[in-house]
Parts: C-alpha cells; sequence; structure tokens
C-alpha cells in the first residue's frame, strides 16, 4: 500500500477513535446514520474498483498527460493550471515510484507559464507535449513542444509550432504527429475545435507558425461544441486511432465521439458523430485506443467515470465511477487522462472541475489511480 495512505487511514482512524469518545449517545446515534446515508449514496454511485497508484503534494496539483517511455517508465505531465503558483513540471513514474523527469520547462514569453497537456514520444526518440496555455491567455499562446533525448535523459526544450488556442493531445502515428485544438474557432463559428498534423521532416526545418481563425493547411478537420449547461464550449480533446487506422476524438464540452477517417495520403476521407449505444457520454476528455481489441478507454470527466466504448459496434459500459471524492483509496476524482500499459489502465485525476461537474472542487490530496482490466 501507498505509504501516505497508510499514515492517512491510519491518522483518521486514530482521529475518529478520539471523536468517538467525546460523543454523547445522542450524537453518536446522529453521526451513524449519517455515516450510513453517505455510505449509500457512495455505494449506489461507485462502480468498479480503482487502486490508489501515488499521492502527490501541492506542487503537483492538476495531473495530466501520460506517455509511456523507451524504458517502460511513465512521463506524467502537470500543468498545475489549478494553482499555478507552482511551476510546471513533468515527472518520471512507476508503479513504486515518482520523481521529477524534467523541472526547468521554458515558459511562454507572454505568460510566464509553462502548461504542459498530453505527450508522446515520437519515432526520432524524442518528447513532444501540447502546451495549453489558454487558461493564462486566450490570444493564441499555446504550443507544441519538444523534449530532445539523449540516451534516455531529457535535455533542451524547445518550440515545433506556436499560434494554438488550446493545444491539448498528441498521437504520433508513423512519422506523423496529430494535435487537437480545443479552441480552434473560426470566423463563422465561436465554439469550434480542431484535429491538426504535422510531419517529423517539417517540425525539423524550424517552427511552424499556424494562422489562426482559419483553415490553416495542417487542419485535418474541424468540430463544433453544443454549449450546454455547463457553458463549456472547449470541444476535441483526447484522440487517439484504431487498428485500421481510424481515428477517434470526443468533445469535452458536449461528449460527441468522432470517428475521422483518412485516405492513403494521409487527408480527410470522412468525419462521423458515432451513434453510441447504452450510457449516454456528457463529457470526454482524454482517451485510449486498445488496438488489440478496438476498445477506446475514455475519461468521462464530469461524472467521475471511465467508460467502454467499443468501436465495432458504438455499445458504452461503465468500467468505473464514483461520486464526488478528493481522491483517497484511489477513487476517481475528476480523471482527464489514461495510458494502457499490457492489462493496467493508468488514469490520472485533474481534479479542476468546471460547472456542473460531480466534482465539485480541487482539493488534496492530488491522486494518480490504476484499473487491471480483463479484455
Amino acid at each position: 500500500m501507498n505509504q501516505t495512505l497508510t499514515a492517512l487511514l491510519l491518522g483518521g482512524a486514530l482521529l475518529a477513535g478520539c471523536q468517538q469518545k467525546k460523543n454523547t449517545p445522542e450524537q453518536a446515534s446522529q453521526a451513524a446514520a449519517t455515516d450510513s446515508a453517505v455510505a449509500a449514496t457512495d455505494a449506489a454511485a461507485r462502480v468498479g474498483k480503482p487502486v490508489l497508484l501515488h499521492t502527490l503534494p501541492d506542487q503537483y496539483n492538476t495531473p495530466d498527460g501520460l506517455a509511456l517511455a523507451p524504458n517502460g517508465s511513465l512521463i506524467l505531465s502537470v500543468p498545475n493550471l489549478a494553482d499555478n503558483k507552482y511551476p510546471a513540471v513533468l515527472l518520471e513514474m512507476t508503479d513504486d515510484t515518482i520523481k521529477p523527469y524534467l523541472t526547468n520547462l521554458p515558459v511562454q514569453p507572454d505568460t510566464k507559464h509553462a502548461a504542459p497537456m498530453d505527450l508522446a514520444f515520437g519515432p526520432d526518440g524524442n518528447l513532444y507535449y501540447a502546451e495549453n496555455q489558454y487558461e493564462n491567455d486566450k490570444n493564441f499562446k499555446s504550443r507544441l513542444m519538444r523534449v530532445r533525448v539523449q540516451n534516455g535523459k531529457p535535455g533542451a526544450v524547445e518550440t515545433v509550432v506556436d499560434n494554438f488556442a488550446l493545444a491539448n493531445a498528441v498521437v504520433w502515428k508513423g512519422n506523423t504527429i496529430y494535435v487537437t485544438d480545443s479552441q480552434w474557432d473560426m470566423p463563422n463559428d465561436d465554439k469550434g475545435s480542431a484535429i491538426l498534423r504535422f510531419t517529423l521532416a517539417e517540425l525539423n526545418k524550424g517552427p511552424v507558425h499556424l494562422k489562426p481563425k482559419m483553415m490553416d493547411p495542417h487542419v485535418l478537420t474541424t468540430f463544433t461544441t453544443a454549449v450546454n449547461e455547463t457553458g463549456v464550449d472547449n470541444g476535441a480533446d483526447g484522440l487517439d486511432y484504431d487498428s485500421k487506422g481510424n481515428f477517434y476524438t470526443g468533445s469535452f464540452g458536449d461528449g460527441t465521439f468522432y470517428k475521422v477517417t483518412l485516405k492513403p495520403d494521409g487527408s480527410l476521407a470522412k468525419k462521423e458523430a458515432m451513434a453510441l449505444k447504452g450510457k449516454k457520454i456528457p463529457c470526454i476528455d482524454g482517451l485510449i485506443i486498445d488496438r488489440t481489441t478496438d476498445k477506446a478507454y475514455v475519461c468521462n470527466s464530469r461524472e467521475n467515470a471511465i467508460e467502454i466504448i467499443n468501436l465495432a459496434d458504438g455499445t458504452v459500459t461503465t468500467l468505473a465511477q464514483n461520486g464526488d471524492t478528493d481522491g483517497q483509496n484511489g477513487l476517481l476524482d475528476q480523471p482527464a487522462e489514461v495510458l494502457l500499459k499490457g492489462n493496467r489502465l493508468y488514469i490520472s485525476d485533474f481534479d479542476k472541475p468546471e460547472k456542473k461537474f460531480v466534482n465539485q472542487k480541487s482539493d488534496a490530496p492530488h491522486t494518480m489511480s490504476y484499473i487491471d482490466v480483463q479484455k
């Protein structure tokens, strides 16, 4: 068991014992009734058994993107958007350890902040991460960054693409990197988002400067978010592809799940909103596709849930879900990203809620969870 968790449980048990000694019989009865009601509510809302992996200090308050490193460890991005008085960092973790990977991330010159989100190792062995500056400045300050990696060690960090609005997910397929921009608005669509693509050869020639609010040549396709009671208009968020090379993304604001089919030359063949069967997913954040089963594991951030979408028939099942928690004991606390390694699904709990989310506030502890899945 995680040592931090053990200490918390022990401390909580001792504190509870002291409190019980001070209660009157009437107070004890009221407390028992309250505990029973809370337990019943929680049990009704709970599905699955996520397990606590790591507890993070306040200086790592919004764990987000996950990437599998060549050595088998995981690289975790921490943009610290819930409390950005702490500088953003990249961490390296295994099931047993977690340590700094890169702590001197270059800040954006205008916002004076770094904000790494999703990340992935490229075919050149370097690490690429999307940087979300949207909460610092909505005027297209986000970037795609490259960490030069030598002998397994991170080195210089450089900008390879700038002028995103809200760069979010990154996925490499061959020598092409695909990036979602959750706020790529167009002149006639202020609820827009997009998938953009860049070749490694192009990135190696020098920084690419996007042309905002238009069909920049790097835009593969665009989407429009239907704003609901949350008031959130963020669109395309998580991104991955299946065994046939079809891409999938989901809207953070309205939960629409899209399938994007490409032509042999990599251009767009078809974009369609999939008709899902079963539970309606109101919000899609990060996602990962198991290409051995063509099942998508999707973060339903709004409802503190992980959903599974069978890409063959569109059926939705809930892998895990719980009510509003602070993440202790591994319960989901606004899951934002997932990564599948073998049969283990790793989950980062972003814990920075929007209006009408089950998660009501950002609070300690800041946690990473996992679920062992059956394929």
